[in-house]
């Protein structure tokens, strides 16, 4: 388990803290979604949960463990896909002999496979490619290392749309069982099919901790024609053919899927009802 306790982080003396006092728990063997305005402090998060930058106040730890001490026992179990890379002018082959040595469970087969899910050769140039190639060779290596925490920073973008398609199919295709995914992401339509747990952050402050099953028994996302009844709406956006809104959910035999824009929308105008907070 990641425990992030009480940490605060700015970046500077003069400057307002991202993140002030913040608390939560990651759990193995969920996909985690990320969501948060822009300087919410997502990325921030994700590098301090690495290790890679340091709290002011607060710890993070991994299994009890600061990661600000960088230990080899947990660098193993940790790979972070950032939204922006740059990958050396070497072939993927000698990239592989250089770095999957730092990761026990790493898997030439996974790897293989995933390239190929992605329709793209091994046999390549890492500095030749594209930003959108870059980012399928990233995330196929981040998959084929078998590490228990895998945490990705707007993965999609640069990906073209067939390939936002194929991303989804790659992780719920190779992902562990037991490993641990944490998106963070604008992006919400690119991943929101594979997410089984959301946080959604605002000013230090977790406005919605909750797995989708518990979300899906809370509420539903339906779509009303112009004219139809309002009276048990928590929250409606206006859509083509009249709003979309989010109900109560009446019948725990009936759920909807999760519309993650919606949802985001409605927990950020405060009109999402409380649910237990795991």
């Amino acid at each position: 388990m990641i425990h992030i306790e009480q940490i605060t982080y700015s970046y500077g003396r003069r400057k307002a803290p991202v993140l002030a006092d913040f608390s939560l728990n990651i759990e193995q063997g969920k996909i985690y979604g990320l969501l948060g305005k822009n300087g919410t402090g997502k990325s921030t998060l994700l590098y301090l949960i690495c290790g890679l930058l340091h709290a002011q106040k607060g710890k993070v730890t991994f299994d009890g463990i600061d990661v600000t001490l960088r230990r080899p026992e947990v660098l193993q179990e940790m790979y972070l896909v950032p939204e922006e890379l740059d990958l050396p002018n070497i072939s993927l082959a000698r990239y592989v002999r250089l770095n999957a040595p730092f990761y026990p469970r790493f898997s030439q087969e996974r790897l293989e496979a995933c390239l190929k899910d992605f329709e793209m050769s091994s046999d390549v140039r890492l500095g030749s490619l594209s930003m959108g190639q870059k980012k399928k060779v990233y995330v196929s290596f981040a998959l084929a290392t078998g590490v228990r925490f895998l945490l990705m920073d707007e993965p999609t973008n640069g990906l073209d749309i067939p390939s936002k398609a194929l991303f989804r199919q790659v992780v719920a295709r190779h992902m562990s069982e037991d490993s641990t995914l944490l998106v963070s992401t604008h992006q919400v339509r690119d991943v929101e099919t594979i997410l089984d747990h959301i946080i959604i952050l605002e000013k230090s402050n977790v406005l919605l901790n909750a797995s989708i099953a518990d979300i899906c028994a809370a509420v539903r996302f339906e779509e009303r024609a112009m004219g139809e009844p309002l009276d048990d709406v928590l929250f409606m956006q206006p859509s083509m053919r009249g709003n979309m809104v989010v109900v109560p959910n009446n019948d725990p035999d009936s759920e909807t899927s999760v519309d993650l824009e919606l949802l985001f929308n409605c927990v950020e105008a405060g009109k999402f009802p409380s649910i237990s907070q795991k």
